[in-house]
């Protein structure tokens, strides 16, 4: 059983969201391409050979209608005048499908469009059409943003099936895929065209020329870049290790500045006293005889008095205490 897939060019599918995005109603209209069979095959461990056929669906181009509504009838039934004069240049043979617009929608057939689609495939005997749906829709409420969502059915097995839709551009990005796709164009001339510029891309058996030296070139950068990220890594364990070293012998500083200071402290008040006892016993030597430091006998008024004065005075004071005790004596012997 061959699966349907529906490829379509960026540029394609770019015209159909500029054109039909500026509409004021809805769009529908004929889709043009090119439909064929790939089978590939490929070797596993489980089994020698595996074949799986791939039924593709190449959309080039589209001709929409002029007006809404005219290529069918309210019941489904299809002008025939109208298909044949938008066919009028042979291209019954390239159209694969047919494709309508509706706004704020949901990506589900309607039954109209299912009874279109079966006319269609009667009138241009082509038992493989395919139908495309696209449903624009407003994000914000000015107007300013909108979505456009994008779907392919087939009828398969009495019911339409849902076909995924790929576009060529913007395809899986592996680092081993180099794909080489046929192109959904059967022009002599492109042929021709691609046959003569071969050598300059593909070698004699087939493959991808300078494949080799881009996968050599990239793991060179990347041999590159991991030597650079150890290179990096190592010099930063290094400033850390310094950072390190540089916080204990700050540490180690500052406990042994405060030890000094407080060695400092001690010996200045225990050399205090001992400088002032020094300092006391040269002032003595130096002024002990000198008039000014000796004891005086100061009178009432402060001033001294001379030493004859002094032993005068002392020696009255004697002479009167001593009549005084010896009355006290007699008294008490009394």
């Amino acid at each position: 059983m061959s699966e349907p897939t529906v490829r379509v060019s960026g540029i394609v599918l770019a015209s159909f969201m500029f054109q039909h995005f500026n509409n004021d109603s809805d769009v529908e209209g004929l889709v043009l391409g090119e439909s064929r069979f790939d089978e590939q095959v490929t070797i596993s461990d489980s089994q020698s050979e595996n074949i799986h056929i791939e039924e593709v669906y190449n959309v080039q181009k589209y001709i929409t209608c002029h007006r809404l509504n005219s290529l069918y009838s309210c019941s489904g039934k299809v002008n025939m005048e109208v298909l044949q004069e938008m066919l009028a240049d042979n291209k019954q043979d390239s159209v694969i499908g047919w494709y309508r617009q509706r706004r704020n929608t949901e990506q589900n057939m309607t039954y109209r469009e299912k009874l279109v689609h079966e006319q269609l495939k009667c009138a241009l005997s082509n038992p493989h059409m395919i139908f495309m749906l696209l449903t624009p829709s407003r994000v914000t409420p000015t107007g300013s943003t909108y979505k456009m969502e994008y779907s392919s059915f087939i009828f398969r097995s009495r019911c339409f099936v849902n076909v995924p839709v790929m576009v060529n551009n913007l395809g899986l990005l592996e680092q081993q895929a180099y794909w080489k796709v046929s192109a959904p164009c059967s022009a002599a001339g492109y042929s021709f065209t691609m046959e003569k510029h071969r050598s300059n891309f593909f070698s004699p058996n087939g493959l991808l020329k300078e494949v080799n030296e881009v996968d050599n070139m990239n793991e060179s950068l990347q041999a590159e870049l991991q030597k650079a990220c150890r290179d990096v890594e190592e010099s930063e364990r290094q400033v850390e290790a310094l950072q390190t070293e540089v916080s204990s012998l700050r540490k180690r500083l500052r406990e042994k500045q405060q030890n000094m200071a407080e060695k400092d402290g001690e010996t200045e008040d225990s050399t205090q006293p001992r400088n002032n006892l020094l300092l006391l016993e040269a002032v003595r030597m130096l002024l002990g005889s000198a008039p000014l430091f000796l004891t005086q006998t100061l009178n009432l008024q402060a001033f001294p008095i001379p030493e004859q004065d002094v032993s005068m005075a002392t020696q009255e004071q004697l002479q009167e205490t001593v009549p005084v005790r010896e009355r006290k004596r007699k008294r008490s012997s009394c």
